[in-house]
C-alpha cells in the first residue's frame, strides 16, 4: 500500500529525500519494532567473532590468555576446598574472615614493591616464577589436617596471594606489550568474560570435585593449574612495546624518582574529585560484598546444605551448596555488565548511570539475601547482587580508563586496588566479629550489609547528582590537572 507512494519519490528527490520519504511512509509498526530492538540489543552492539579473532590472530596474546583461564580455574578449586578446610576443623567466624583477609591483606601491602619489579626485571620471568612457586606452596595444604594446623593454613595462604599480588601487576604489563594498542579494549573485555565465566564454571567444578574426592584432590588440581599456566606463558614471546627500548626498562634508571610520584596520583585524585569518586566506588562496593565471602560459606554449610546430596552420591552437601553460590555469583558477574553496556551504550554519563544501577541492585540483592528462607531464594538473591556488583566493577572500570590520562592512569588504578582490598579487608573482619562475639545469626549479620548497602548507594546517588548536569549537557566535571611527573 506504501509502495506507489514510494516509487514516485525515487526518481524526483537526492538520496537524502529518499531516506526522509522512507520514514514518512514507514508503518508506525514498524518504527516501533526498531525502538524496541534498540532497547533490547543496546546502543552498541559488539560481535562475539571479534574475539575469537583476536584470539587467532595473536598467538602471545592466546598464550597469555590460556594461562590465565586454567590459572584462574584452579584459584575456584582452591576457594572451595579452602573454605571446606576451614569448616571442617573449626565453626569460628573469626577463622573464616582470617582466611579472606590473609588473600586481601598481602595484595594490599606488597602492591607497591610488585609494581617496582615489574617495571625492573623481565615481566615474563616474574609470571613463570610466580606459578611455579605457587604450585609448590597450595601442595602445602595437603599437610593441613586438624584445628592445630589452622597457623600453617593461614601462612600458607599469605604466601600464595604474596605470590599473587607479583603476578598480577606484572600480567597487567605484559598484556599491552602483546596486544597492539587498537586491540586492548578487545582483549580487556575478553579477559573480564573470562574471569566471570571462570567463577561459574570453576566454582561448580571446584564443589564437585571437593564434594565429591575431597578437599585434597581440589589442592592438588590447583597446582597442575599453575604448572599449566607457567607452560603457555613461556610460549609468550613479549614485544618491546613502549616502555621497553632495547637494553634495560627506562623505568629502572628513575626507580628512585619513581617512589615520590606515586604521591603525584594523591595530589591528581585531589584535584579531581569526580575522578577520586570514580576510583572509590568499588571500595564502597566491597564494603558489602567483602563480608558477604564470610556469610556465604555460612550459608551453604550451616543454612541451606543441598537437599537430597547423599541420593546423588555427594558426599558434601554444603560445599555442594557453596559451588552453586559462586556459579551463579559468575552468571551475575558475566552477564550484568553485558546487558547493561548493550542496553546504556559506552557514554561517559550512562556509565555513571550504569554504577548506580550495580549500587541499587547490589544493594536490593542483599537485602533479599537477609530474608531468603530456601537455597532457591538464596540462589536468586545471589544472581541480583551479582548483576549489580559486575555493573559496578566493569562500568567504574571502563570509566577510569576513558577519562584518566595516561601518565596517571596506573597510580589511579593503585590506588582504586589498594582502597577495595582495604575496605574489603574491614567488612570481612566485621563479619566475623558480628558472628563470634556480636551475637547476631547469619542473617542478622546480612542485614548489617544490606544496611551498610543503602548507605553506600545513598552517598553514590548524591556524588551521581551533583554532577548530573555536567554529564547530561555532554560534558565532564574535571578541573585543570597537573601535568605529568618527571618520574614515570
Amino acid at each position: 500500500m506504501y509502495l506507489p507512494k514510494y516509487s514516485q519519490l525515487v526518481g524526483s528527490v537526492c538520496q537524502r529525500g529518499n531516506r526522509r520519504a522512507e520514514r514518512a511512509v514507514t508503518p508506525a509498526s514498524s518504527r516501533l519494532r526498531a525502538v524496541a530492538r534498540r532497547a533490547v540489543l543496546g546502543h552498541n552492539p559488539v560481535p562475539m567473532d571479534e574475539y575469537l579473532t583476536l584470539l587467532r590472530r595473536n598467538p602471545n596474546f592466546r598464550n597469555l590468555w590460556l594461562g590465565g583461564v586454567v590459572s584462574q580455574l584452579g584459584d575456584w578449586f582452591n576457594v572451595i576446598a579452602a573454605a571446606e578446610i576451614i569448616s571442617r576443623v573449626t565453626d569460628s567466624g573469626a577463622a573464616l574472615s582470617l582466611l579472606f583477609v590473609s588473600r586481601f591483606l598481602p595484595l594490599f601491602i606488597l602492591s607497591p614493591v610488585a609494581g617496582v619489579l615489574a617495571d625492573r626485571f623481565d615481566r615474563r620471568r616474574i609470571l613463570i616464577a610466580s606459578d611455579l612457586l605457587r604450585g609448590v606452596t597450595v601442595l602445602g595444604f595437603l599437610f593441613i589436617r586438624d584445628a592445630g594446623d589452622i597457623p600453617l593454613f593461614y601462612l600458607l595462604t599469605v604466601v600464595q596471594f604474596s605470590l599473587s599480588a607479583l603476578f598480577t601487576p606484572a600480567r597487567g604489563a605484559v598484556l599491552a606489550n602483546v596486544v597492539p594498542t587498537g586491540e586492548l579494549v578487545a582483549a580487556n573485555a575478553l579477559e573480564s568474560l573470562t574471569w566471570s565465566t571462570m567463577l561459574a564454571l570453576g566454582a561448580f567444578l571446584g564443589g564437585v570435585v571437593a564434594a565429591l574426592f575431597g578437599a585434597e584432590t581440589a589442592f592438588v588440581a590447583d597446582a597442575l593449574s599453575f604448572l599449566l599456566s607457567a607452560f603457555f606463558i613461556s610460549r609468550v614471546v613479549v614485544g618491546r612495546a613502549a616502555g621497553w627500548p632495547a637494553g634495560p626498562p627506562a623505568e629502572a634508571a628513575a626507580a628512585p624518582a619513581g617512589r615520590f610520584a606515586f604521591l603525584d596520583g594523591f595530589r591528581y585524585l585531589w584535584h579531581e574529585p569526580f575522578i577520586l569518586g570514580i576510583a572509590l566506588a568499588k571500595a564502597g562496593g566491597s564494603l558489602v560484598w567483602g563480608a558477604i565471602n564470610v556469610l556465604e560459606i555460612r550459608y551453604a554449610y550451616d543454612l541451606f546444605p543441598l537437599p537430597g546430596a547423599a541420593r546423588l552420591g555427594i558426599a558434601d552437601a554444603g560445599t555442594a551448596t557453596l559451588g552453586l553460590i559462586y556459579l551463579l555469583a559468575g552468571v551475575g558477574t558475566g552477564v550484568g555488565p553485558l546487558v547493561m553496556r548493550r542496553w546504556l551504550g559506552d557514554a561517559p554519563r550512562l556509565l555513571v548511570a550504569g554504577v548506580s544501577l550495580g549500587f541499587v541492585a547490589m544493594t536490593a540483592g542483599t537485602a533479599w539475601l537477609a530474608t531468603v528462607g530456601g537455597l532457591g531464594g538464596l540462589l536468586l538473591a545471589t544472581v541480583l547482587r551479582t548483576l549489580g556488583t559486575g555493573t559496578l566493577w566493569v562500568f567504574s572500570s571502563a570509566l577510569l580508563q576513558t577519562i584518566v590520562p595516561d601518565h596517571f592512569r596506573g597510580r589511579v588504578f593503585s590506588f582504586e586496588f589498594a582502597a577495595l582490598t582495604l575496605t574489603q579487608s574491614i567488612s570481612t573482619l566485621a563479619a566475623g566479629a558480628f558472628l563470634d562475639r556480636g551475637g547476631l545469626s547469619v542473617a542478622q549479620v546480612m542485614g548489617v550489609q544490606a544496611g551498610v548497602g543503602l548507605l553506600t548507594t545513598a552517598l553514590w546517588g548524591l556524588f551521581h547528582l551533583r554532577h548530573r548536569g555536567v554529564l547530561r549537557a555532554g560534558g565532564l566535571p574535571l578541573r585543570a590537572t597537573p601535568g605529568p611527573s618527571a618520574a614515570p
